[in-house]
C-alpha cells in the first residue's frame, strides 16, 4: 500500500452473522461497545444491513492493527455471534483533490 496521509484513512468493519442465537445480554454488550467507541472518538457510522445478515461499522483508528483490535473487542465478534472482516478505506473527497487525481 502506498504512503497515504492518515487523515484520509478510515476502517470498515464488516460483521456477518454466523447463525448463533441472539441474546439480550449479547445485544446490550454490543451497544455498550458502540457507545464506548463513540466516547473514545473512534466511531464514525454503524448499523445493520437491511438485505444481509450482519452490519458494518466505519471507525477511525491509528492503524489497521488497532482497527482489528477494536473489531475483536466487540461482543458480537468475541462471542462468535458474528465473523468479522476489517478493511482500510481511503477517502476520496474534494479536500484531498480526490486522492490527488482531481
Amino acid at each position: 500500500m502506498n504512503e497515504t496521509d492518515p487523515r484520509w484513512i478510515r476502517y470498515v468493519i464488516l460483521l456477518a452473522a454466523t447463525g448463533k442465537p441472539m441474546t439480550k445480554d449479547l445485544l446490550q454488550g454490543h451497544v455498550r461497545h458502540l457507545r464506548d467507541l463513540e466516547r473514545k472518538g473512534h466511531l464514525v457510522l454503524c448499523g445493520p444491513f437491511q438485505n444481509h445478515k450482519g452490519g458494518m461499522l466505519i471507525v477511525k483508528a491509528s492503524s489497521l492493527a488497532e482497527a482489528k483490535l477494536l473489531a475483536e473487542s466487540d461482543p458480537f465478534v468475541s462471542s462468535g455471534f458474528d465473523t468479522v472482516e476489517v478493511r482500510a478505506w481511503e477517502l476520496s473527497c474534494e479536500e484531498n483533490n480526490h486522492l490527488g487525481a482531481g
